[in-house]
């Protein structure tokens, strides 16, 4: 009996990679085969992503491409929250749901592809389920949708309320994980310090014992898990204080992601985004007195609607004062139903493209300088991959895929997920290069 196989496409953020796992997850516990391609698949699941107008473009394009070369799609993901988007350019898509659905789009396949009756593969799923992401690193995704109203963004009314997953089944996700080799966790949600807010941080169980859900017990658990845990996407709370020591003792990766935007009050405000850019600077010097080896990325938006000269001068300003150790920067762009569309004086695209490219060369020196004072030290580095020229890995300053990396040229005998000591001989603006300690 041939088993069913299922094409599988996933588009957009780590958030949307970590719904791609479940579903993968479930459909190889039931005995599908996941294939890499069309042509040899019963159907296609494409994930998508709608964040932004080219996301949605792109998302559009994968649909268009699966439906020509197989025939029989389901879309899920963000953009499947827009069916009459999809039904207008692809009336030919079999079923449409939204992000997170996972049963629905089990459902789905069930109704196209009928279950295998006989199941021999049960036994070869690992019981973490299938990664998308290396072996030695995993996402670790905490909570869904979003309380705060952003103009410029519309995961809320795509994904919903703040929906904290039971802090019992965060733990055994990321136990699981660990003791099968995993190296990093990697907790992602839309607002990770806003962890337990809906659930008034009740007390959940882990292992028998009573846990809050809370992000301060929830890192003090993971923290005892022996592996390198990284905190991304950390909305500025005042409880994120708290999670310092906890970076300087060992217990966290000494790195915060935390998107502050921009750095302008006036357009903080506009934004709907907390607006105390002062506070903000004292606490990055606070966290650098107890944590010194505390590592700092931000994201931020230049050119959104009204932002003068004047706005983007004090947003320059703000990065050379605050120092921030990893910083992205996006130009503004209109997202349909995003209520900062309609704000007055938009920017025009010349200008938006002019700012962005004085701000990353602003940060570029910024990088540079802050890089070569980790030459001549020694850092922990955890090993990503390894081909013919030698090992590249990231230290705990690097987040997978969009931070630096280490070099190690010439080490070609190591393996992805070992943990090495590396002296560190020279650097750029983005990367390090050096040898095993």
């Amino acid at each position: 009996m041939s088993v069913p196989r299922i094409g599988f496409v996933s588009l957009g953020c780590p958030k949307n990679l970590v719904d791609s796992e479940r579903i993968l997850t479930q459909l190889r516990i039931e005995g599908y085969e996941v294939v890499p391609s069309y042509d040899d698949a019963d159907l296609v699941i494409v994930n998508t992503c709608g964040f932004i107008d080219s996301a949605v473009q792109e998302s559009l394009e994968a649909v268009g491409e699966a439906l020509s070369e197989n025939g029989k799609v389901i879309v899920t993901g963000c953009l499947g929250a827009k069916e009459d988007q999809i039904r207008e350019v692809h009336p030919k898509v079999l079923e449409i749901t939204g992000p997170h659905s996972y049963e629905q789009v089990l459902n789905h396949v069930h109704q196209y592809v009928p279950k295998p009756d006989f199941n021999p593969f049960v036994s070869l799923v690992p019981e973490q389920g299938v990664k998308l992401t290396p072996k030695h690193y995993a996402y670790l995704k905490i909570s869904e949708g979003c309380n705060h109203k952003c103009t410029f963004c519309i995961i809320p009314s795509m994904r919903g309320g703040l929906d904290s997953r039971p802090i019992g089944e965060v733990l055994s996700e990321a136990r699981r994980l660990v003791d099968a080799g995993v190296k990093e966790l990697l907790v992602i949600s839309q607002d990770t310090s806003a962890y337990g807010v809906d659930v008034k941080h009740k007390t959940g169980f882990a292992d028998g014992m009573p846990v809050k859900t809370h992000m301060q017990t929830l890192c003090e658990e993971l923290g005892k898990m022996g592996v390198w845990v990284r905190l991304h996407y950390v909305y500025p709370y005042p409880h994120v204080d708290d999670l310092i020591p906890l970076m300087r003792d060992g217990k966290l990766l000494p790195y915060l992601d935390i998107p502050l935007q921009h750095a302008s009050p006036r357009i903080l405000k506009l934004m709907k985004r907390p607006g105390a850019v002062e506070r903000t600077l004292e606490r990055i010097r606070s966290w650098r007195e107890i944590c010194p080896e505390i590592t700092i990325r931000s994201t931020f938006i230049v050119g959104f609607p009204g932002e003068t000269e004047e706005d983007f001068q004090l947003l320059l300003d703000f990065i050379e004062q605050a120092e921030l150790d990893r910083v992205g920067c996006f130009t503004y762009s209109p997202v349909e139903g995003a209520r900062a569309n309609e704000l007055p004086d938009p920017v025009p695209e010349e200008i938006k493209q002019e700012r962005f490219d004085r701000f990353m060369a602003l940060q570029q020196a910024i990088s540079t300088r802050k890089l070569a004072l980790k030459v001549g030290k020694t850092l922990e580095v955890l090993i990503d991959e390894v081909d013919e020229e030698g090992a590249i890995g990231r230290s705990s300053a690097d987040a997978p895929e969009i931070d630096g990396l280490v070099y190690l040229n010439g080490e070609t005998s190591l393996k992805p997920g070992d943990k090495v000591m590396v002296n560190i001989q020279h650097a750029d603006e983005y990367d390090l290069w050096g040898e095993l300690a």
